[in-house]
Formats: structure tokens, C-alpha cells, sequence
């Protein structure tokens, strides 16, 4: 039974040198396992700060850009409105000298028109009253030929309408 004891049985000797086998392990396995690895660790963690602070860093850029995007693009967009209402107010200053031409021009072809309508009518005038003359001096002179009855008379009279007619 002793055999079995001696089995189950703790001895002193070899305890304390468990324990200090395991203490030795544990400074050995943090010495050179969990400092380099906590190392490795600090190392990643100022990485990953350093690649966050960069990327706060692309955000406010980016952000800075858009913001001077958008106002450029405003700019452009009065730019542009600008110069399309210049561009209406040039095209209607020209479409009014335009239409003040051809009004000009329209009143000077009237004026033309009635001036010759005017010289036309004095010209038919004048040429109506030398007819009118030249027959009132063919009637004058065939009364004067002869007597002149009231038929007669009355025949020279329609006569003379006859030809004043023919004449206008």
C-alpha cells in the first residue's frame, strides 16, 4: 500500500521544484513571448491611430474641397446667369434698334409714296385742266361757229361731260 501512497502522495522535493519550474516558465514566457507581443500590439495600435488620424485628416480635405467645389460651381452658375441676362439685354437693345430702322425706313417709303401720290395728283391736275381748257376751247369755238340752239346748247353741255369723263 505504500506503493500507492508513494504515487498519490506529494514529496516536498520535487513540489518546490515544480514551482519553481513554473515560475521560471512564466518569467521566461513574459520575458520573451508576451513583450515582444505587446510590443507588436502597441506598434499596430499607433498604426491604426496614425492611419485614423490620416483619414480625419482626407475627410476635413475632402470636405474642404467640396465646400470650395460648391462655391465655384455658385460663382460659375452667377457667371453665367450674369452673362445670359447681358446677352438678352444686348439681343433686345438690337432687336429695338432694329425695329426702329424698319420703322424709319417704313415712314420714309410713306412719306415717299404720298409725295409721289401728291406730284401724281398735281401732274393729273394739271393735265386734267389742260384738257378741260383745250375742250372748253373746242366747244368755244364751234359755238362761235354757229348759232347755238337750246338743243344744241344742251348737246354741247353733255358733250363737254362726256369728254371730262373720258378725261379722268
Amino acid at each position: 500500500m505504500r506503493e500507492v501512497q508513494d504515487l498519490v502522495g506529494i514529496a516536498p522535493w520535487t513540489f518546490i521544484a515544480q514551482i519553481c519550474n513554473l515560475f521560471i516558465q512564466m518569467y521566461l514566457i513574459k520575458r520573451f513571448l508576451f513583450k515582444p507581443i505587446n510590443a507588436m500590439l502597441e506598434k499596430r495600435k499607433e498604426m491604426a491611430d496614425a492611419q485614423l488620424t490620416d483619414a480625419r485628416k482626407s475627410k476635413e480635405e475632402a470636405e474642404a474641397m467640396k465646400a470650395e467645389y460648391e462655391q465655384n460651381m455658385a460663382q460659375a452658375k452667377a457667371e453665367a446667369s450674369e452673362i445670359l441676362k447681358d446677352a438678352q439685354k444686348s439681343a433686345q437693345t438690337k432687336a429695338d434698334a432694329i425695329l426702329q430702322d424698319a420703322q424709319a425706313q417704313a415712314a420714309g417709303i410713306k412719306a415717299k409714296a404720298e409725295a409721289d401720290i401728291a406730284q401724281e395728283r398735281k401732274k393729273a391736275v394739271g393735265d386734267l385742266k389742260n384738257e378741260i381748257g383745250s375742250i372748253a376751247m373746242d366747244i368755244a369755238g364751234k359755238v362761235i361757229e354757229r348759232e347755238v340752239s337750246e338743243d344744241d346748247h344742251e348737246k354741247l353741255i353733255n358733250e363737254f361731260i362726256k369728254n371730262v369723263g373720258e378725261a379722268s
